[in-house]
């Protein structure tokens, strides 16, 4: 679901999931040739711990990255490597409440990491943009929807220009694309 990000070395460090009606598991796919070979990683969660799908990246430097997953326990959990993803911590629960709905994130230019998800134990409403420096301790940014409804599968990414572009369903009904300046 969610993007991939490129190493310094040119590969594709991709995040993937699978979700079957036992569990749910969380994989780091690598490709250094645009998708002609592929390396895939150890399975990032415990499965008695965390049915976790849905990995986001982010980027603290070349070689520490931090991965956040949609989980059914109720908070997103996340896992680090200190490696350029080759290896990764075993997964722990963040203290983001987590509906078992999907979000996205991204790191910026400037080094923030922005996180685009519901701030909710149960339902889709609300949908928020959360800011944070290291990616352990966020701050509301903004609220993008508050009204009942639901506000799921968002997407975020910063374009050349500097703005940050967000889509995600609204209300099941139509796509909402807002574009935000992040100063």
């Amino acid at each position: 679901k969610n993007k991939p990000v490129q190493l310094r070395d040119g590969s594709l460090l991709c995040p993937s999931s699978t979700e079957t009606t036992l569990d749910w598991r969380v994989y780091m796919e690598t490709t250094p040739d645009l998708g002609k070979t592929w390396t895939r990683s150890r399975v990032l969660n415990d499965i008695h711990e965390y049915d976790a799908i849905q990995p986001t990246i982010l980027v603290h430097s070349a070689q520490h990255l931090q991965t956040l997953c949609r989980s059914k326990q109720g908070r997103i959990t996340e896992s680090w490597s200190n490696d350029g993803g080759t290896t990764w911590s075993d997964m722990t629960a963040t203290r983001l409440p987590n509906p078992n709905s999907g979000f996205d994130g991204v790191t910026l230019r400037d080094g923030r990491h922005l996180l685009i998800y519901n701030h909710t134990p149960r339902g889709r409403t609300p949908l928020n943009l959360a800011v944070s420096q290291d990616g352990q301790q966020w701050s509301a940014g903004l609220v993008l929807e508050f009204e009942p409804g639901e506000y799921s599968y968002p997407a975020i990414i910063q374009t050349s220009d500097g703005l940050v572009h967000a889509t995600y369903t609204w209300k099941r009904q139509k796509i909402r694309h807002v574009v935000i300046d992040p100063r």
